[in-house]
């Protein structure tokens, strides 16, 4: 194995248990609901551009590589 190219690498990550990631509504969606607070969404996946996404990518590929 000399060089491997991943695409969406940073998607293949899981959270940890009990890790509970919140960001605000992407551009698009209502910002605002009918009450009148802010929306939030809860991430379930580590995303790119989120501070935690290299790390647990990292988690998920090095064991599989000891395997290999």
């Amino acid at each position: 194995m000399r060089r491997w190219d991943f695409v969406a690498a940073y998607l293949q990550g899981e959270l940890q248990d009990g890790e509970v990631v919140y960001c605000h509504a992407p551009p698009g969606y209502a910002t605002v609901g009918a009450d009148g607070r802010p929306r939030i969404c809860r991430i379930e996946k580590p995303i790119y551009g989120m501070a935690q996404a290299g790390r647990r990518w990292q988690r998920s590929l090095f064991p599989w590589l000891l395997q290999w």
